[in-house]
């Protein structure tokens, strides 16, 4: 059914919004452009039709429409980390059903599907507990957690999706079931690191830890001590705590309003990190670089975990921009040289070497579908691109940064530092080949007909 032919059949749409509690927006109508906006405005996506559901069940009806309609379908929360834009598809948008409910005596939270990280922090941190989220509190709990991850304290408690108790899942029949270890433990499996594409999640519920107070921050040097800084940092981490976990920075500020007049324009080397332990003991790691040299800034100390977001800074509100990523075998002196080479006064804004494993390497490799568990240095790629021709640029420039990089690159990548087409085309190099055998047979169980097909480029098996 086309966009044309949808829009003329109003009985349809008209008998689809009676059933939801959320509204429902085809081409032409007031708030349909509002509605298709991802968070990265370089997409410009045209669904045949957007469901802007309220509850699960909004879900479960627009996904049977869908069916009977013969569209395909797209999720979206927050718009964050978007695959393939939904042209022609239907979309669903989760971002009304922020519900969360805090268990403090079980320390657990159950997250719906449209919440942010923040709204989690907030009502966890009152009762002295943290989730598992991720720099950004703008990003949404549900997408972020489906794609493995990675946040400030995955060194010490692991991935947000080794953290999952159950989903509640909107399957590609239009049926609302739940996943955990005791009811469809293949779908489990499958979720936690799989995307999205294996079913649409209508709620979570996740384990949560006592922490309130870490010590964290940034330490800024300038770029001409690049080399020194990233030497030392080496040599930090390969004697790390589980309890820290930190990156490596350069930065390329842009000069702006927001930027501290003596970064604006200039380029830097940060160390940040945070250390989720007692404080003292964080600082006496933090100490060991402010005794081997003064920062230009040092904004690291005892802070709570509430603020967590302050450690990385991530922008606010929806952009244009680029972000890609591969995982490094190490850094080696080559591979420190080209990051410095490539990466100093570039186009791209942020150069960031993350060091994960910890307690992502220490759980069995088999507990779900993620699967670069033995991997500690995660290195993005993010640089603003305001027009169409600065996105090719920074494309390409990013690439043979990358191909320069090639000695030391491991082949795998991490999805949910990748945007686009490069998501779906990288999709089997973030898994092992036999998680990837057995997300294909998911698929063909689950979704067989390849229904929610804007997601990962996971086919069903044949």
């Amino acid at each position: 059914m086309t966009t044309q032919q949808l829009s003329l059949v109003s009985p349809a749409i008209e008998r689809l919004q009676s059933r939801v509690q959320g509204r429902v927006f085809v081409p032409g109508a007031e708030g349909y452009d509002a509605a298709r906006q991802a968070w990265n405005l370089t997409v410009d996506q045209r669904p045949a039709l957007i469901v802007a559901a309220a509850r699960a069940a909004d879900i479960a009806e627009a996904v049977r429409f869908a069916r009977e309609a013969g569209l395909d379908v797209a999720v979206q929360a927050t718009g964050h980390g978007l695959v393939r834009p939904a042209d022609g598809g239907l979309l669903i948008l989760t971002g009304q059903m922020t519900g969360v409910e805090i268990d403090p005596g079980f320390q657990t939270a159950r997250i719906e599907a449209g919440a942010r990280w923040g709204v989690v922090l907030e009502a966890a941190q009152a009762h002295g507990l943290a989730p598992l989220l991720g720099s950004s509190p703008d990003v949404g709990a549900v997408g972020y957690t489906l794609g493995g991850g990675i946040g400030w304290l995955a060194r010490k408690y692991g991935l947000a999706a080794d953290s999952v108790l159950s989903f509640d899942v909107v399957t590609a029949a239009g049926d609302l079931i739940r996943a955990s270890e005791d009811e469809h433990a293949d779908l489990f499996w499958g979720l936690r690191g799989g995307g999205s594409g294996l079913g649409i999640v209508a709620a979570m519920e996740v384990r949560l830890y006592p922490v309130t107070t870490v010590y964290g921050g940034n330490l800024v040097y300038p770029a001409g001590m690049a080399r020194d800084v990233f030497l030392r940092y080496r040599a930090w981490i390969a004697s790390a705590p589980d309890e820290l976990t930190s990156s490596i920075v350069l930065m390329n500020f842009p000069p702006i309003p927001q930027v501290p007049e003596f970064l604006r324009g200039q380029s830097a080397v940060i160390v940040r990190g945070c250390y989720a332990g007692p404080v003292e003991q964080g600082a006496a790691l933090v100490d060991e670089w402010r005794a081997w040299r003064t920062p230009m800034l040092d904004a690291f100390g005892e802070m709570p975990f509430s603020q967590v977001a302050a450690i990385s800074n991530d922008p606010e509100g929806p952009t244009k921009g680029l972000s890609t990523s591969v995982w490094l075998r190490e850094l080696s002196d080559e591979a420190i040289d080209t990051l410095i080479q490539y990466g100093v006064g570039s186009g791209l804004t942020v150069i960031e070497v993350r060091h994960v494993g910890g307690r992502i390497a220490q759980a069995s490799p088999d507990l779900n579908a993620y699967s670069n568990r033995e991997d500690a240095l995660v290195l993005q790629l993010i640089g603003m691109t305001p027009t169409p021709e600065a996105w090719t640029a920074l494309e390409d420039y990013a690439g043979r940064f990358k191909q320069a990089l090639r000695p030391v690159l491991t082949g795998r990548v991490y999805l949910n530092f990748l945007d686009g087409e490069e998501k779906r085309a990288r999709t089997q190099d973030a898994y092992t080949p036999e998680a990837f055998r057995r997300l294909t047979a998911l698929k063909a169980r689950y979704d067989p007909e390849n229904r929610f097909a804007y997601g990962l480029a996971i086919p069903p098996a044949k």
